[in-house]
């Protein structure tokens, strides 16, 4: 047998409990920290097949590691798994109308359930590989909760989860088979607390001290910086506490919530301290004291591109999802529920993605049926952040994205919940689960591509991880 046969019937054999595994988180769907049903049936299926489990890394509760080890040396391989879900996107499996099961209610609009089973899969696959071939390495699976809220890898590695660890791989669902060779850019947020006096606003204004005045201010502050940053970054804000709901009482405490988002790590950081410096001109003026943490921060992603290299070879051989007339058919009316003005964008994207294809046939059978090659020179940087990066910063890690929803399907929506428990979704990770297990199987016998990932992770990180937390900075559990 080839190693690609290999693997497809590795992944075969536990296949069924992998789809059993991603529908009952997806039924779970857990926010964020709060992942204790999800992380229980993952821990209790991987221990089950032989690894070794470690809960509460890292000061988090529903963080864990299941490691297994063949033999004696061998490289050590991780793969990073997610399973928190999304705040208000219930909706019923596989229907492609807006039907909450509960409304109001948390739902995996981003396919994390389906992430989480299909690393199950391909950890136990690979163990069942070391353990026949009779090689020796060891395999981690590093359960990683809250990529959705404050994260949980940057503080995995400032921990030192990933001393020792190879190289990582992992994959996300998504409309396209491709090895993600666009980065993602670094983020960084605040709460941001005033505290000034409270007093009657008619009787007795003069002496009152308006926290959310300096709200206000900072707002107007933060509009002006606008224009004098780079084109690229971000900037993000929430009210979370606007001192009350009566206008005759001078807001004694409010609390605004900042995220600054740019292409690199160092660039995020110093916009970040100039939104802050904006802060603190605000409690100035108000006569109100201010304070702030920085509760979550993710390092930029880039694709390890010896990795990629693997990887992209190992896509393409896998292939796409063998799709049915009956997904394409599913497919097409998912994406009939986006409005006009959403349809014009989603044709636009597609005539970007596929210049060649015929856009309107595209549409009628919109699942894809190939694989888009890794472009080594990409240089663009996506608008959304991860946790994944700092794992890139510590360790080789490259990722994957495999099509478990249609072309043009909107992130983080009821759609993507409804295709996160659908045949869709599971074709999809079986194709992301047989590539992942596929690109370890090769890098175990090509030792010199592994050394240039570990010489291409040192040109970008000088020799050491560096968290973008400060030291204080502990897991928001409960606070963000």
């Amino acid at each position: 047998m080839s190693d690609l046969e290999k693997v497809r019937s590795l992944v075969a054999e536990n296949f069924d409990e992998a789809v059993r595994l991603g529908r009952e988180i997806w039924e779970y769907a857990e926010l964020s920290y709060e992942e204790v049903r999800s992380v229980a049936a993952l821990t209790a299926a991987l221990e089950k097949e032989g690894f070794t489990i470690k809960t509460g890394v890292a000061d988090m509760p529903t963080c864990f590691t299941a490691t297994f080890t063949n033999g004696e040396g061998g490289p050590v391989i991780g793969l990073l798994g997610e399973y928190d879900a999304l705040d208000a996107l219930s909706q019923a499996p596989a229907c492609p109308e807006k039907t909450p099961l509960v409304p109001g209610a948390p739902g995996h609009g981003c396919g994390h359930n389906l992430l989480g089973a299909g690393c199950y899969s391909a950890a136990v696959a690979l163990k069942e590989y070391l353990v026949r071939e009779n090689r020796a390495g060891t395999v981690i699976y590093f359960g990683c909760p809250a990529e959705e809220g404050a994260g949980s890898k940057q503080f995995m590695a400032r921990a030192g989860c990933f001393d020792g660890v190879d190289f990582c791989i992992s994959w996300h669902p998504g409309t396209v088979n491709q090895v993600t060779d666009t980065g993602a850019i670094a983020i960084m947020g605040a709460n941001f607390a005033f505290d000034g006096i409270a007093s009657h606003a008619g009787g007795a204004p003069h002496l009152g001290r308006s926290a959310l005045d300096a709200v206000e201010l900072m707002n107007v502050g933060v509009n002006y910086l606008r224009e004098h940053m780079i084109d690229s970054a971000r900037i993000h804000y929430a009210y979370t506490d606007a001192g009350g709901t009566a206008p005759n009482v001078v807001q004694a405490h409010a609390v605004i919530k900042y995220e600054v988002r740019a292409p690199k790590v160092a660039q995020m950081m110093e916009l970040f301290e100039r939104v802050a410096r904006v802060a603190k001109g605000a409690a100035m003026m108000t006569d109100t004291t201010l304070n702030y943490q920085v509760s979550m921060a993710f390092s930029d992603y880039t694709p390890n591109k010896a990795l990629a290299a693997v990887m992209d070879r190992a896509l393409q051989d896998v292939g796409a999802p063998a799709w049915t007339e009956e997904d394409y058919a599913l497919a097409a009316k998912f994406l009939n529920t986006y409005n006009e003005t959403t349809m014009v964008e989603i044709r636009r994207s597609l005539a970007e993605t596929f210049p060649d294809a015929d856009i309107d046939e595209l549409v009628k059978k919109p699942l894809h049926s190939g694989v888009i090659p890794f472009n080594k020179n990409e240089t663009r940087y996506r608008a959304g952040s991860t946790d994944v990066g700092d794992v890139g910063y510590a360790v080789p890690t490259v990722t994957l994205t495999t099509a478990t929803a249609c072309l043009g399907n909107v992130g983080h929506s009821w759609q993507n919940t409804a295709f996160a428990a659908s045949e869709i979704g599971n074709k999809g990770m079986r194709a992301a689960a047989e590539a992942m297990v596929l690109t370890c199987v090769r890098l175990l016998d090509d030792p010199d591509t592994v050394a240039a990932a570990k010489a291409e992770l040192l040109l970008k990180n000088g020799g050491a991880y560096e968290c973008p937390l400060p030291p204080e900075a502990t897991p928001p559990i409960g606070r963000y």
